[in-house]
């Protein structure tokens, strides 16, 4: 029985699916303008602990939407659209930046051990979606205009407000008056579709029957979630930042359109912090995958790292407490390779898995989880080929290479590719990083992975 944590209740739930057959799930996935940080990561990382697990019991429909458009610098609606704002950062098109921002998250995903959405869904390619949302919104009287743009009034959905708390919204209510624009009717209106600047042309703007421009950040989760995976939601994910603004207005907007019960179970994860505060972007204040490897870090002992704490809890991250987790993994393994290749099912092997998957049913509860590996290591109770037998298939669910060898084979690499990494290389150690990341993403479409370790580029076959 699986227990989860759910927001709208404040409480732990039984999870209960609408159809025995099937688990859908929506997940917030990046605003591709700029790097992934460490700290958006760990939000992938305690989803795809979720997915795992929904997936020893439930076929999973798991939903994650791209955002390449429409996300402003305030989750308020305010400034300029994030993907504008890095265009113009780097000097390259909005849609190259989407682009090569979009691979760069999906090469971090992918080295975090993170499995992969069943869709993954872009908001630009989405547009007719949120635009026939947005009329539904304004033939059921939602919605008014305004001369940026059309919005919704959060003074006629009678539940606005439930997943973040009455007292809470009332504070924000009141913070707001001051600074609320003339135009806006609440202060918690928000943008469903924002009209194009009349003094410049935007790179990203599209014909909608209110005029030329773009949906707003809100729109585009549930035009795409409820396109895919119906009305209702088994369950939706993101960050706990996601609380107070998005997913409120997420359920305000769908719910107004349907009629009907948007998420059955919220799930948030808490914030990754370093000891000056929550990790931003927009701040300086921000480590990603490649910074890690760049200081010798393998990608997976970020996960670990990451296990090691509850996903409903603030981690703090340091490099002092990085090197314990590396250190912690090498040793895992190390502990793992003295079991030997041999494998054995047995009652003692069955019940310890029993105890796994009730830890990880309760709330994922990775820390226990993780217990439990090490316990069985040290236990006398068991055979090395039983231990290795639990050790495969907690790594099911923990995916920290556990059973791989710690020298691994290099792959064969065809000359081409081999002098793509000598360039690579040598980019790396004249310090030339962008260099470096281009030609990472020319041995990825070569069809190979270059992961940086301690001992130098390690390449896999993709």
């Amino acid at each position: 029985m699986i227990r989860l944590y759910n927001t709208a209740g404040r409480r732990k739930e039984e999870f209960v699916p609408q159809q025995p057959t099937r688990v859908t799930m929506y997940c917030c996935g990046p605003t591709v303008y700029n790097y992934a940080h460490i700290g958006n990561l760990r939000t992938y990382i305690f989803e795809d602990l979720l997915a795992r697990t929904i997936r020893l019991h439930y076929p999973l429909v798991h939903v994650m939407n791209v955002t390449d458009v429409g996300h402003l610098v305030s989750d308020g609606d305010e400034g300029e659209d994030k993907m504008e704002l890095g265009a113009a950062r780097e000097g390259k098109s909005a849609w190259d930046i989407a682009k090569f921002y979009e691979q760069k998250f999906w090469q971090d995903y992918d080295a975090l051990h993170c499995t992969r959405p069943t869709v993954i869904s872009r908001a630009t390619e989405h547009i007719a979606q949120m635009i026939d949302l947005v009329k539904t919104l304004e033939e059921k009287g939602y919605t008014y205009r305004t001369s940026d743009g059309i919005y919704y009034d959060t003074s006629k959905f009678e539940r606005y407000g439930a997943l973040v708390g009455r007292a809470h919204l009332d504070g924000l209510q009141g913070g707001a008056r001051v600074e609320m624009s003339g135009e806006k009717r609440n202060p918690t209106d928000f943008a469903l579709w924002k009209f194009s600047p009349k003094d410049k042309k935007r790179q990203m703007e599209w014909d909608s029957p209110w005029g030329v421009g773009f949906p707003g950040w809100h729109i585009e989760c549930s035009a795409m979630a409820m396109k895919y995976l119906g009305h209702t939601l088994d369950i939706h994910c993101g960050g706990i930042d996601h609380v107070m603004i998005h997913h409120t207005n997420e359920i305000a907007q769908s719910e107004a359109a349907t009629g009907k019960k948007y998420v059955n179970y919220w799930v948030h994860g808490e914030f990754l912090i370093l000891r000056s505060g929550k990790m931003s972007k927009s701040g300086g204040t921000f480590v990603t995958v490649d910074v890690l490897r760049e200081k010798g870090y393998e990608p997976l002992a970020y996960r670990y790292l990451c296990l090691g704490a509850h996903y409903r809890t603030q981690l703090e991250f340091s490099y002092e407490s990085l090197d314990s987790a590396a250190k912690s993994l090498k040793n895992l393994r190390s502990a793992v390779k003295q079991l030997g290749a041999e494998q054995q099912l047995t009652p003692n092997v069955q019940a310890w898995k029993d105890k796994f998957i009730a830890a990880m049913e309760d709330d994922l509860n990775a820390p226990k989880a993780l217990a439990l590996v090490w316990e069985v290591l040290r236990s006398a109770d068991l055979t090395a080929a039983e231990k290795r037998a639990c050790v495969a298939f907690a790594d099911t669910i923990l995916a920290l290479d556990l059973l791989v060898e710690t020298e691994r084979p290099r792959a064969e690499i065809p000359t081409e590719v081999q002098a793509l990494l000598d360039e690579r290389a040598a980019a790396r150690k004249a310090k030339d990083w962008k260099k470096s990341d281009e030609l990472r993403d020319a041995i990825l479409h070569a069809g190979y992975v270059v992961k940086d370790t301690p001992k130098g580029q390690e390449v896999t076959k993709k």
